[in-house]
């Protein structure tokens, strides 16, 4: 079939193409980032967090009369909730992987540097990776006499000692690959401010920052052997088996209270609800994206179906002269569809150049990656 009367056709109805082309150039691109954003969307929720998910319970508290007392109180908190049936480990912490909320260090790797090398999460608290089931692949975890109680880290800062700050840590091996790439992290140090330095004494496989919104960084991570006691921005993190989840959380919640009714609890929750929690966003834009995309692709099916249909109704006659002329049901079938067809693939062409350009703006005004070709 020769092209030159479609195009012909075509060119005689300049505007009504014209705005067809656009609006497949339109959704093209549209759909093209929807898809992309989608997928990215996913891939961020399936995100690792390096602990033992479905054994982790937490428990929040928040005291009604003040305690005389913190660090007593936690520990003795801790000696409770070892004693609920089916806890394994227990450990009080600052933060959890993909809490949301988060404590953050600047990193150096000298003092005397004016500008940190990157931020990591920190994590607070004895036992921690062991409670939360991190997995070690280089050194050791840190010992319970290298824990400092954090009042005697603040006198110290006070008084612009540093004697008795914390002098290890564990960090992530995404952190380590990145300060020390191909080099063996042991035994380096990284600076938290100008005066405290601590060595790195292990590396754990994972530990997810509970801000873990940005993909690039969101598994730098270090745990310092500091103890914070008991307070409304502490929590009890509990593992014990994933079918005594329940269970247990509800028995440790009636021991704590036992243990000191002059506190309420704030918040009780598996590893579980607080991942679901995290990514709950996440998954609205994901259903959000889904349903532009079903709209927009509603739309132009229309608008293509709707435009040959009226065309078809405006070119009875010349239908009926070109039969009459010998022309059979396929050629005219085979005329509109080509038409169909080269209408699409210029609005196709113009939308990938458009979604390239919009996945450019995309990419400056919210991080995005770019799009795959």
């Amino acid at each position: 079939m020769e092209l030159r009367p479609i195009l012909s056709t075509l060119r005689r109805h300049k505007v009504t193409s014209w705005l067809l082309i656009v609006e497949i150039a339109l959704t093209c691109a549209i759909v093209c980032n929807a898809v992309f954003m989608i997928g990215h969307r996913l891939q961020h929720m399936h995100m690792p967090s390096g602990v033992d998910e479905h054994a982790l319970v937490q428990i929040q508290l928040a005291q009604i009369a003040p305690t005389p007392d913190i660090y007593a109180r936690a520990r003795e908190d801790l000696a409770v909730l070892r004693q609920v049936p089916g806890v394994q480990a227990v450990a009080l912490t600052n933060q959890l992987p993909l809490q949301g909320s988060s404590s953050n260090a600047s990193i150096k790797l000298d003092p005397a540097q004016r500008e940190p090398t990157l931020s990591a999460g920190t994590y607070f608290g004895e036992d921690i990776p062991q409670t939360m089931g991190a997995r070690l692949v280089a050194g050791r975890n840190l010992r319970p006499d290298e824990t400092v109680n954090a009042d005697i880290v603040v006198k110290a800062l006070a008084g612009g000692s540093t004697k008795g700050l914390p002098a290890v840590t564990v960090i992530t091996q995404a952190l380590a690959d990145r300060l020390w790439p191909g080099q063996n992290p042991l035994g380096r140090m990284i600076y938290l401010t100008d005066k405290v330095g601590v060595r790195v004494v292990g590396v754990l496989a994972d530990l997810a920052r509970a801000n873990a919104y940005n993909d690039a960084t969101a598994h730098y991570s270090v745990v310092l052997p500091l103890f914070m006691g008991a307070g409304k921005d502490q929590s009890y993190v509990i593992r014990t088996r994933p079918q005594d989840r329940e269970a247990v959380l509800k028995a440790a919640v009636v021991a704590l209270k036992k243990a000191d009714p002059e506190r309420v609890v704030t918040r009780q929750r598996t590893y579980d609800e607080l991942r679901e929690k995290f990514f709950a966003n996440d998954r609205a834009m994901a259903g959000v994206l889904v349903g532009v995309i079903v709209a927009l692709l509603t739309v132009t099916a229309l608008g293509i179906v709707g435009l040959a249909s009226f065309w078809v109704g405006q070119r009875r006659r010349t239908i009926g002269v070109r039969r009459a002329l010998g022309a059979t049901r396929g050629d005219i079938l085979r005329y509109f569809q080509t038409e169909n067809f080269l209408l699409a693939t210029f609005g196709i062409a113009l939308g990938m150049v458009l979604a390239y350009g919009l996945n450019l703006f995309l990419m400056t005004r919210y991080e995005l990656p770019r799009l795959p070709l």
